[in-house]
């Protein structure tokens, strides 16, 4: 499971670290490739292989033509390029997703349970007010709730 946050630089190259304590989960459950996407938000989502590929899986199994999947693939899934680990564990994002996310120096890597979240810091520290200003709606709520009864 991914969790923490995480702040790092991205160089002119379009390179960033990847949070050490974030590839030990990556390399110890699954391996060093990561399929970068984005967000629906203005972030990018980065799933290890074996998770993004049971994402597809099941979007494979929804009808194409229905809106909400069409959107889905569009969005998500055609923006989607593998960006593997190098040897010193760093990824290298391409310009169309940094430009998705307005990466440009320093960068926030949120750990989401089974994704991770790219953020540029100032998209970071705008998502975090956001939520905490919504953290008492009933939606958190009904999620905690069933959270606590599982």
């Amino acid at each position: 499971m991914f969790r923490g946050v995480f702040e790092h630089q991205i160089d002119g190259k379009g390179r960033t670290s990847f949070p050490a304590k974030l590839r030990e989960t990556l390399v110890g459950a699954y391996d060093e490739r990561l399929i970068v996407t984005t967000s629906l938000d203005a972030c990018l989502h980065a799933y290890p292989v074996r998770e993004w590929e049971q994402l597809e899986l099941a979007l494979s199994r929804r009808n194409p033509m229905e809106p909400g999947v069409k959107q889905l693939m569009r969005l998500y899934v055609a923006s989607a390029q593998e960006c593997p680990l190098d040897k010193l564990g760093r990824i290298l994002i391409p310009p169309t997703l940094r430009s998705h996310a307005s990466l440009e120096k320093d960068v926030i890597w949120a750990g989401m349970v089974k994704v991770v979240e790219l953020w540029s810091k100032e998209g970071w520290a705008r998502a975090q007010d956001e939520a905490r200003t919504e953290a008492g709606s009933a939606d958190v709520m009904r999620v905690l709730t069933e959270l606590k009864q599982s």
